[in-house]
C-alpha cells in the first residue's frame, strides 16, 4: 500500500520546497507567486525521488506539480529523452507541452508533442531531435516505438500519467502493458488525476515502487469557488431552456457537454442559426480542426464552446465563467471533469445541469457521490413561462440545423467536395469555416419565404429549401 501524505500549511514560496533559482524564476514570470496544496506536498517528495500518486482537485496547479521536480533534476543531469508524459485526450498533450515548455524557458528544455490525427514522419523528425520530454498519446507513442527507426525509451528517468485513472482503464490497457516492457524498471513513476481510482490491481499495473500518495482532495470533491446548479423541465422543451440560459449568460464564455458527436454539431448549428457565436469541438473532427476550434475559443473568438467528454479532462482555458451539462453525464467522474473546466486557479465559476424526467437517476447518482444536493438555479425563478416564448425560433434553427446535417451527410455519400464547401455543412468543412453570417442570413431569407407556402407545412419546406438557394 502506498504510504499516504495529508499537506500541512503550504510553504510560504517556492524556494522553501527546494527548487533552483531558473525555475523560480519561471514561475515567477508566469505569475505563479505560492505553491498550490497540491505542488506544496508532491515537489519535496517528487526532488527526493520518490514514486508519486497525486490526488488534487481541477485547477489546482497539478501539471507543474509533476512538470518542475522533473525540470530541476533534468538541469541536474541533461539527457535526451528524460522524461515521458502520457496525457488520455490529444488536447491536453498540446497544453502539458506548452506548461513544460514555459516553466523550463530558462534552462532551454526541448519537447515534442506526439500524438494521433497529425502526421507521423514530422513528428519522427521531431523525435530524432531527441527532445529532453516527449508527451503523447499511448496509441500513437506505440506506433513510434514500433516504427521509427531509432526512436526508443532506454533511458527515460520519468514516466508521468496525467488523468492517470482514465489511462489505467481498459481502454489503453493494451499500449500501457506495451510501453511498460520497452521502459526501463529503474525510473520514477508519477500518477495525477482529480479522481484517483483506488483499486490497487490497477495501480499495480503503473509498476510504482514504494510511492507515497499525495491527497489534497476526496475522490469527488469540486472547489469551493464554484456554483453548481441544476434545472429539471421535460424533455420536449431541452433546447428552449439551454437558449435561455445562453441568453442569461450573454457576454460570458461558456463550454457546453453533450454525449454525442451528433449533439455537437446540431447544437453548434442551432446556436449559430439563433445568432450565438459558437463552437464545436469532438472526437470526429481532424486534429488540425480540433485544435483551430479550441485555439478559436481560447483567444476570445468564440465564447460558446459546444463539445463532448474529449474537452472535459485538464483542459485549462482561462476565464470560463460557466459550464453546462446540456446531457447529464454518465458518471460522477465525469461531472467532477466537466465541471472542473471553470473555477480555475482560485477564480469563481458556475455549473449547470439541465435535467429531464429521463436523467433524474444519473442526476441522483451524481449527487449521491458527491455527498450533497445540488441548488436550483435561481435565475430561472419565476421565468419558465419567459422560456417558453422562446420555442418557436428555438424550433425554426433546430429544423434549419437538421437540414444542415441532412445535407452535409448527402453530399458526403456522394462525395460532392464542392458541395459540401458550398452548403456549410457541419462537418469539418463547417467546423473550420464557422459561417454565422450565411447561416443567420438564410434563416432570415426562410423565414420570409415561409408565408408564400400558404402556412402548410409543405409550403413552409417549400419557403425553407428556397431561402437556402
Amino acid at each position: 500500500m502506498p504510504e499516504e501524505l495529508k499537506p500541512s500549511d503550504p510553504p510560504v514560496s517556492f524556494e522553501s520546497l527546494g527548487l533552483i533559482p531558473q525555475l523560480i524564476e519561471a514561475c515567477t514570470k508566469l505569475g505563479f507567486t505560492t505553491p498550490s496544496d497540491i505542488q506544496a506536498a508532491s515537489i519535496p517528495q517528487a526532488l527526493e525521488g520518490r514514486d508519486i500518486i497525486g490526488l488534487a482537485q481541477t485547477g489546482s496547479g497539478k501539471t507543474a506539480a509533476f512538470a518542475l521536480p522533473i525540470l530541476q533534476r533534468l538541469f541536474a543531469s541533461p539527457q535526451p529523452l528524460y522524461a515521458c508524459v502520457l496525457a488520455p485526450t490529444r488536447e491536453l498533450a498540446f497544453q502539458i507541452s506548452e506548461q513544460f515548455e514555459a516553466l523550463g524557458s530558462t534552462i532551454g528544455v526541448r519537447c515534442a508533442v506526439v500524438v494521433g490525427g497529425m502526421d507521423m514522419m514530422s513528428q519522427a523528425i521531431a523525435l530524432s531531435k531527441k527532445p529532453h520530454v516527449v508527451i503523447c498519446t499511448p496509441g500513437r507513442l506505440i506506433d513510434h516505438l514500433e516504427n521509427t527507426k531509432g526512436f526508443n525509451l532506454k533511458q527515460l528517468k520519468y514516466l508521468v500519467m496525467d488523468e492517470a485513472d482514465r489511462l489505467l482503464d481498459l481502454d489503453f490497457g493494451a499500449e500501457i502493458e506495451k510501453l511498460l516492457k520497452v521502459i526501463p524498471r529503474e525510473r520514477n513513476t508519477f500518477l495525477f488525476s482529480a479522481t484517483m481510482t483506488s483499486k490497487v490491481e490497477k495501480l499495480q499495473r503503473a509498476s510504482l515502487v514504494n510511492p507515497v500518495k499525495v491527497e489534497v482532495a476526496t475522490k469527488y470533491s469540486t472547489v469551493a469557488t464554484l456554483l453548481q446548479y441544476y434545472v429539471f423541465f421535460p424533455f420536449k422543451h431541452k433546447e428552449c431552456y439551454l437558449t435561455y440560459l445562453l441568453n442569461e449568460l450573454a457576454g460570458q464564455t461558456c463550454i457546453v457537454f453533450t454525449l454525442t458527436c451528433a449533439s455537437t454539431q446540431k447544437l453548434a448549428l442551432m446556436l449559430r442559426n439563433l445568432g450565438f457565436d459558437a463552437v464545436c469541438l469532438h472526437g470526429q473532427m481532424s486534429q488540425p480542426k480540433r485544435l483551430g476550434a479550441l485555439t478559436k475559443f481560447k483567444s476570445g473568438g468564440r465564447s460558446i464552446l459546444i463539445a463532448t467528454d474529449v474537452a472535459s479532462r485538464g483542459l485549462d482555458i482561462a476565464g470560463v465563467d460557466a459550464v453546462i451539462n446540456y446531457d447529464v453525464p454518465q458518471s460522477s467522474k465525469d461531472y467532477i471533469h466537466r465541471v472542473g473546466r471553470t473555477a480555475r486557479a482560485g477564480r469563481a465559476g458556475k455549473s449547470v445541469t439541465l435535467v429531464t424526467q429521463y436523467d433524474v437517476e444519473w442526476f441522483q447518482r451524481i449527487e449521491h457521490s458527491m455527498g450533497r444536493k445540488l441548488d436550483e438555479y435561481p435565475a430561472l425563478g419565476k421565468d419558465r413561462a419567459a422560456v417558453l416564448l422562446l420555442q418557436e425560433r428555438v424550433a425554426e434553427a433546430t429544423r434549419f440545423a437538421h437540414m444542415q446535417l441532412k445535407e452535409e451527410l448527402a453530399n458526403a455519400k456522394a462525395g460532392g467536395v464542392g458541395k459540401r464547401k458550398r452548403s456549410g455543412g457541419v462537418g469539418e468543412d463547417a467546423a473550420e469555416k464557422d459561417d454565422e453570417e450565411s447561416v443567420a442570413g438564410r434563416l432570415v431569407r426562410g423565414n420570409n419565404k415561409a408565408p408564400r407556402g400558404g402556412g402548410g407545412s409543405r409550403g413552409g419546406g417549400r419557403g425553407g429549401r428556397g431561402g437556402r438557394k
